[in-house]
């Protein structure tokens, strides 16, 4: 093993088992609702299925705030923790030159919704998977994308030529639109809404 160079180093400290693969023992000893679960096996923590790829999912929005309206839909990476609907939302209203201080958290908020119900899903879809097989023991994951889920195959979206031009019948789907509406407007459409709402 290799000792870091200082106690205060941010550079992170990597453990090696000294074997041939590096195989980390895990023992699972579980009680849940009065059923208990015991299993017993090795973990490779650099094999190929710490890596995820993408997982592309369309977001949309249909959101008023004020006297703006915006219209957008846009492909969001699920597997990108970095991502920042917030962030996205600020840079989102300036690339737009929308200067109402409402709309941008307005759009982190329906984005952060929207990711929410996919969570939500996911784990429902699992769940459901994990239940309809009986007889098998532990959890096995299937993807949302094969459960009916909201994933998107990038290959079936673009085809096998990967391209960043969307073909032209796609580009009034990826367009965003951004409406000002005056005060009669608002009044009215706040009228309409709650005559729908009765």
């Amino acid at each position: 093993m290799k000792a870091s160079a200082s106690p205060h180093s941010k550079a992170p400290f990597k453990f090696r088992i000294p074997t041939a693969e590096n195989l980390v023992p895990i023992r699972l000893d579980i009680e849940i609702d009065g059923q208990r679960f015991k299993d017993a096996f090795t973990w490779n923590p650099s094999g190929q299925d710490m890596y995820t790829g993408e997982k592309i999912i369309p977001i949309k929005l249909d959101l008023r705030v004020n006297n703006t309206i915006i219209k957008d839909q846009f492909l969001w990476d699920l597997n990108n923790y970095e991502s920042d609907p917030e962030e996205f939302s600020r840079t989102l209203c300036k690339d737009l030159g929308i200067d109402d201080p409402e709309v941008g958290p307005a759009i982190a908020v329906a984005i952060r919704e929207q990711l929410y119900e996919i969570a939500v899903q996911n784990v429902a879809s699992a769940r459901e998977s994990r239940m309809s097989k009986k007889g098998r023991r532990g959890f096995e994951h299937v993807p949302v994308s094969k459960t009916g889920g909201a994933s998107v195959d990038l290959v079936k979206l673009f085809g096998h030529r990967s391209s960043v031009v969307r073909k032209r019948k796609d580009w009034d789907i990826y367009e965003p639109i951004v409406d000002l509406l005056s005060n009669e407007e608002v009044d009215a459409l706040e009228a309409k809404e709650e005559r729908i709402a009765r």
